[in-house]
């Protein structure tokens, strides 16, 4: 297209975002006519993609970082032939894939799904990783940003990570219209205070009048044959740009256009351009992703090894038989054990360093091209990013999350360290699996069914040694769990995971003792929970006792009550878990003092027993 063509592109795509809002009585259109003419030079001359074949290896990424502006992407998808204008007036409609931020749930040429500003570009550096250490088939990648998302710190985590690991690969455009939703930006139009943070970060840049079609294009040349650094394209549009009334003006954030009959026509009016994208280069996997016979390791019963040892050295096995899994760290992979990892298949391993966000970005963007991730860290620190983790799980990916040091039984290190919130966290996340073993033979075997599973998948692993319990052949599928005691006189049941399925097998030795039968339940799968067997033991002994490394609320507890949410009596029930703020103290000592070590749970199952006795 010439500059003349290019420009009546960017008008269709200003004008069709209008109509389209206008239609749905809702949308950010004036934050779509800004980047317009950003988006029509790189649909026409430089982006490569098939839409045809979303999955095709070759094909450019595109990332729509400032999610709101979708109008804007679905009238690209409308000029490219992806999508007809009957669809487009559809925006935001029940039951339309238009929805007001796009996802891949619907549309399969949208990678992640976006919304929750500053997490589009931390996904194109997963991507762009993707690109360049694994795929290495030669696509770009390309993010549009807005201005206002800058303020995330979570951009400059992936500005730092991007400019380290020399992501030539990888472009971002950053739509400089000054406004944000409640008035001015930070820094307006100040395009030398954004380019001097990204070169701070080792980035290229390119300062641009976002709206002169010429300028943008070899600005994006430019970005193409950039070697050894990202390219950041700082490019100055205005808001609403097109619209006398509406250009360049506060108050106008995520509203149709008032007059938008009359705006389309001064706009010069409905066009029906089309553009033929570029089509990706013939492209192959460079590198076979086998998948082959292999042994998780295996212990005996009776040893003494930490659950996170056990995560090590599974994943580092299981990446033996299948080329497509991958790992991140977050910095403590000596500490997680991922590390094992990165020892067997260095080309494999991607540092994140303390950058959470970053690191369940970059899984998420690695997912996105077909790999399995496994992203590791302390429990605690994976909060960070929950909102990484939500939106994962909008966008449908595919990852799994481990969180080491979980709960007070880490000992000395004091509450900043330890994971009390994370089963919470994680047992929230739509459509999620959590899951906490007790021994290394089940978290091997959990490790290796994790690869296998869809959506969120969350591994709890601890610190400190415990006993192996079962044996290298045991299966323990995801929604079940383990019936360790049980007799026909169980007066009650004790319902624990991880390290507290000790305590528990302990208090039930003491309770024998005193003439009290407990059964003991391994409720090793948290979420889904293994309804079944709760409701039996329920009804079998009638008294419950759930014992958690965990706060009460949201953990173990509330998951055992889950079993109980349609209709059935509740059993009497006996929640234990941390509900004091814990300090610097030994494991045993931290387990005693927040009342879930084998006393407590002793103590407390005897006076619920005795208590059903008098009633």
């Amino acid at each position: 297209m010439n500059t003349g063509e290019l420009t009546d592109l960017g008008q269709q795509l200003r004008v069709d975002s209008v109509r389209a809002a206008a239609a749905a009585g809702s949308g950010h259109p004036t934050s779509s006519m800004s980047a317009a003419d950003l988006v029509a030079v790189l649909l026409a001359h430089h982006f490569r993609y098939d839409f045809d074949r979303p999955a095709h290896p070759g094909n450019d990424r595109f990332v729509l970082s400032k999610g709101h502006a979708s109008p804007l992407l679905y009238a690209a998808y409308k000029a490219a032939g992806a999508i007809d204008d009957e669809e487009l007036l559809t925006f935001r409609e029940l039951g339309s894939r238009l929805e007001g931020h796009p996802t891949p749930q619907r549309l399969p040429w949208v990678e992640t799904a976006t919304g929750s500003l500053g997490q589009g570009l931390p996904v194109g550096v997963g991507i762009a990783l993707a690109g360049k250490r694994l795929d290495r088939t030669g696509y770009r990648v390309w993010v549009l940003c807005g201005d206002s998302e800058l303020a995330e710190g979570s951009v400059w985590e992936a500005a730092e990570h991007a400019g380290y690991e020399h992501l030539d690969n990888l472009t971002v455009i950053v739509d400089v219209n000054r406004l944000g939703q409640r008035g001015p930006t930070r820094h307006g139009h100040d395009l030398d205070a954004y380019a001097r943070r990204f070169q701070a970060f080792d980035w290229h840049t390119i300062e641009v009048d976002g709206h002169d079609v010429d300028a943008v294009d070899r600005a994006y040349g430019e970005a193409a044959s950039t070697k050894g650094q990202p390219t950041a394209i700082l490019a100055r549009t205005l808001k609403g740009k097109g619209v006398e009334g509406v250009q360049d003006r506060e108050g106008l954030h995520g509203k149709p256009l008032p007059e938008a009959e009359d705006a389309v026509a001064e706009l010069g009016g409905s066009r029906d351009l089309r553009v033929q994208v570029r089509e990706p280069a013939a492209a192959r996997m460079l590198h076979s992703v086998q998948t082959g016979d292999f042994e998780l390791p295996t212990w005996e019963k009776g040893e003494e090894v930490a659950t996170r040892n056990a995560f090590g050295e599974a994943l580092a096995a299981l990446g033996t038989g299948r080329g497509d899994i991958v790992a991140l760290d977050g910095e403590v992979g000596d500490s997680t054990r991922a590390e094992f990892f990165a020892k067997e298949h260095p080309d494999r391993y991607f540092e994140c360093y303390i950058a959470e966000q970053q690191l369940v970005a970059s899984a998420v963007g690695l997912a996105a091209r077909g790999w399995v991730p496994y992203a590791a860290t302390f429990a605690a620190f994976l909060t960070r990013a929950h909102d990484f983790i939500r939106m994962a799980s909008i966008s449908g990916s595919g990852i799994n999350l481990v969180g080491s040091h979980a709960g007070v039984a880490i000992g000395q290190d004091g509450p900043s360290q330890m994971g009390l919130e994370d089963l919470a966290m994680m047992r929230a996340v739509h459509g999620s699996t959590v899951l906490y073993p007790c021994d290394a033979n089940q978290t091997a075997r959990l490790v290796g069914t994790m690869a296998g599973l869809e959506g969120i998948r969350y591994l709890r692993t601890s610190r400190g040694e415990s006993p192996v319990i079962y044996g290298p052949d045991e299966e323990f599928p995801v929604g079940g769990s383990k019936v360790l005691r049980s007799s026909g006189e169980d007066r009650l049941t004790l319902v624990a995971a991880g390290v507290t399925v000790h305590e528990a097998l302990a208090a039930a030795d003491a309770l024998e003792e005193q003439g009290i039968r407990a059964r003991v339940i391994d409720l090793y799968s948290v979420k889904p929970v293994d309804r079944a067997t709760l409701r039996r033991a329920a009804e079998e002994t009638g008294c419950l006792v759930t014992v958690e490394d965990h706060h009460p609320e949201g953990g173990i507890g509330d998951a055992v009550l889950d079993a109980f949410t349609d209709g059935r009596p509740v059993p009497r029930l006996v929640r234990l878990a941390v509900r004091t703020m814990p300090g610097s103290a030994s494991p045993d000592e931290q387990l005693h003092a927040a009342g879930i070590d084998t006393e407590s749970i002793a103590a407390a199952g005897r006076l619920l027993v005795e208590e059903a006795v008098v009633r």
